[in-house]
């Protein structure tokens, strides 16, 4: 599964991790996080990620 970088303050969203801080479960990938989910470091949008390889 893809990571994705928030191009705002360059966190990473692991999808093996999740956001369990957001209720994400580990395992979670990108595409299917909720469209209202956030950056937990910076509340960006999922529009201000990028993928990453």
């Amino acid at each position: 599964m893809k990571k994705y970088r928030c191009i705002l303050c360059g966190y990473i969203y692991d999808p093996e991790k999740g956001d369990p801080d957001s209720g994400i479960a580990p395992g979670t990938p990108f595409e299917a996080l909720p469209d209202d989910w956030t950056c937990p470091m910076c509340g960006a949008s999922k529009q201000d990620f990028e993928p990453i390889e």
